[in-house]
């Protein structure tokens, strides 16, 4: 069934419906806190995945005032591009460190430049669509074939180091969550009617998605742990609490500087945080200027000492 007389099947519609909402609610969240990195590359797989419903389910259309050589290359594009950014994702987003390669350079080879050479170049030239397709998916096919290898690595690597039940099931997911794009190269080959290919391809979207908000609420839980702690650890140092007050700094920077005295590094902190080093330097950095010290020792015995607050104060 086809929707408001478009090309666009109504479950394609309802599809791009729920991941619009989505997106707008999850950048709210992420405008609120900038810092979280997770949220930023979920963000950039919704976008990518909105394009592509749309372009795939309104292109090719002749009604459409754009040449349907042109609707196809942006079609078949935002498909190829969609894929290729489920390594990347899965690297940056779940730590999966061995999927570097695959990431960085194995995407943009065996499947980013089958698409130009024989989508865009070749179609452009002859607008043989036939043969673009027959052609430009024989090595993405094989490479998802490695690509699920390499994840499959990833995933146990993953697992000897972290048994937990949670993670266990968060790994195996993620792994379930790239199965559907992995098949796309087939979808495309045997000319998949619209209705399939996007119930397909959403499904992993619809694991990933679940993945991310289970991840967050973790992630809060730990939040509100950490900041429970921190407020029972302060009350027994109050010069600390008012001179974090007197020099006006934030929760975040506060948190940091806890860690902080607690002798952790940037790279733990980073990881307890759910931010990276170079955020935690950042901070680190803003609350140097703010006290006026040079160094994280320094920092502290001004923080820890009640007469710096007397002698500002007055």
């Amino acid at each position: 069934m086809k929707a408001f007389g478009t090309e666009m099947h109504v479950v394609t519609l309802a599809f791009v419906f729920f991941e619009v909402v989505m997106f707008f609610y999850q950048l709210f969240h992420y405008l609120s806190r900038p810092e979280d990195k997770n949220r930023m590359w979920y963000l950039v797989l919704l976008s990518l995945l909105i394009v592509y419903n749309i372009t795939g389910g309104l292109f090719p259309d002749p009604n459409i005032n754009i040449p349907i050589i042109t609707q196809n290359i942006i079609a078949y594009g935002s498909g190829f591009f969609m894929a290729s950014y489920f390594p990347y994702y899965f690297y940056k987003g779940f730590d999966l460190k061995t999927l570097r390669f695959h990431a960085l350079y194995g995407v943009p080879l065996f499947l980013i430049l089958p698409y130009l050479v024989f989508f865009v170049i070749a179609y452009s030239f002859n607008g043989n669509l036939e043969f673009a397709i027959k052609n430009g998916v024989i090595i993405p096919f094989f490479y998802s074939i490695v690509l699920l290898w390499a994840i499959t690595k990833a995933v146990v690597i993953k697992y000897k180091e972290d048994t937990s039940n949670d993670k266990i099931v968060e790994i195996i997911a993620v792994y379930c969550a790239v199965i559907p794009w992995a098949s796309m190269t087939l979808l495309s080959y045997f000319h998949a009617s619209q209705l399939i290919e996007v119930i397909v391809t959403n499904g992993g979207f619809i694991v990933v998605t679940g993945l991310f908000i289970s991840r967050s609420i973790k992630n809060a839980r730990l939040e509100y742990q950490r900041l429970v702690e921190l407020d029972t650890q302060t009350q027994k140092s109050p010069a600390f609490v008012m001179n974090c007050k007197l020099y006006q700094l934030t929760c975040r920077e506060i948190e940091i500087v806890h860690l902080i005295r607690e002798g952790h590094k940037y790279k733990a902190i980073a990881q307890a945080l759910f931010i990276s080093e170079r955020t935690v330097s950042k901070h680190v950095q803003n609350v140097f200027e703010k006290v006026g010290v040079k160094n994280k020792v320094e920092l502290l015995n001004k923080l820890d000492q009640s007469s710096d607050f007397s002698a500002i104060s007055a």
